[in-house]
């Protein structure tokens, strides 16, 4: 059976056991399967009411969005936000949708191609100070943005990188390199060292050994780093907030806030901008989240 066939056959069984049905039925009482399907109805209503409402407000008349109470189950659905908010007379959709899709792109890539190799000698080279270095480059991930927001300033300014996206792109790859570091770490010391060991005895540099044999066994984690990071730069706010002051280098988040504050009673074409925005995301999720589960279970059936 290959690996995908696995992962599926693992997935189908884990929903099978959780739902009590099939070969691997849990024995449970009624009362608990009532208290599984209260909680789970409770998490879907959770997760999923704000996404319906956003897509059904999105496609609401705008006599519909401001009636008390809400509409819910509408009658009339239009497209005319999603018109205004491609159109040129309301805000440069499609740039911010282009700068963020950049600076998203270039950051999650720079993050894994650093961290892939910071992290390998993390776990796999030894010299002095390396218990140090990598505790040390984990605790920056412990401050909040709030308390970088100063020194980050100082030293987007002495670069001259104010007001482009170059200075998102080095704020961004600070804050997301130590836990792409601390993940990849992880994934690098499940992978057993005698393998390295052997092809390097088969005459392979430490080079060749990561560029054939550790990167490929570990594809599962560098996705989900990638995703990570690419979904922190996707939405980030505050340092966009602060270092873009141009509408032509807006991203997403900022263009949305944009609209939101200069004109009255738009959250027709709010609603239609947040989903568009969430878009991506759902689609690279729904792809990459086989790769996910590769890496989440890999070590638990290795072990």
């Amino acid at each position: 059976m290959s690996t995908k066939q696995s992962t599926h056959r693992y997935v189908v069984d884990s929903f099978k056991t959780a739902l009590g049905v099939g070969e691997n039925t849990l024995e449970t009482s009624l009362a608990e399967r009532v208290v599984f399907y209260v909680a789970l109805g409770l998490t879907l209503l959770v997760t999923l009411f704000p996404f319906y409402y956003m897509a059904l407000a999105s496609l609401l008349p705008e006599s519909s969005l401001y009636t008390l109470p809400p509409t819910l189950l509408p009658q009339d659905l239009t497209l005319e936000h999603y018109r205004i908010v491609f159109g040129p007379e309301t805000f440069p959709f499609l740039t911010y949708f282009k700068n963020s899709f950049v600076i998203a792109t270039t950051t999650a890539g720079a993050s894994v191609l650093v961290a892939t190799f910071g992290a390998y000698s993390f776990s796999r080279l030894d010299y002095r100070g390396r218990g140090i270095i990598s505790r040390g480059v984990l605790m920056v991930y412990m401050f909040s943005g709030i308390l970088l927001v100063v020194p980050m300033f100082q030293v987007i300014v002495w670069l001259g990188f104010v007001d482009s996206l170059a200075s998102l792109f080095i704020t961004y790859l600070v804050q997301t390199l130590p836990v792409s570091l601390y993940m990849l770490g992880n994934y690098f010391r499940s992978i057993p060292e005698e393998i390295e060991e052997a092809a390097i005895m088969d005459g392979y540099s430490r080079l060749e050994v990561i560029w054939k044999i550790t990167l490929p066994l570990s594809a599962p984690a560098i996705v989900a780093v990638f995703f990570f990071t690419f979904m922190i730069a996707w939405n980030e706010y505050l340092f966009a907030s602060i270092f873009l002051q141009s509408q032509g280098v807006y991203t997403l988040p900022i263009g949305i806030e944009a609209l939101a504050s200069s004109f009255r009673q738009v959250w027709g074409q709010i609603m239609a901008a947040s989903l568009l925005t969430s878009i991506p995301l759902i689609v690279m999720f729904t792809y990459l989240e086989k790769f996910m589960v590769e890496g989440l279970t890999f070590g638990a059936v290795e072990g």
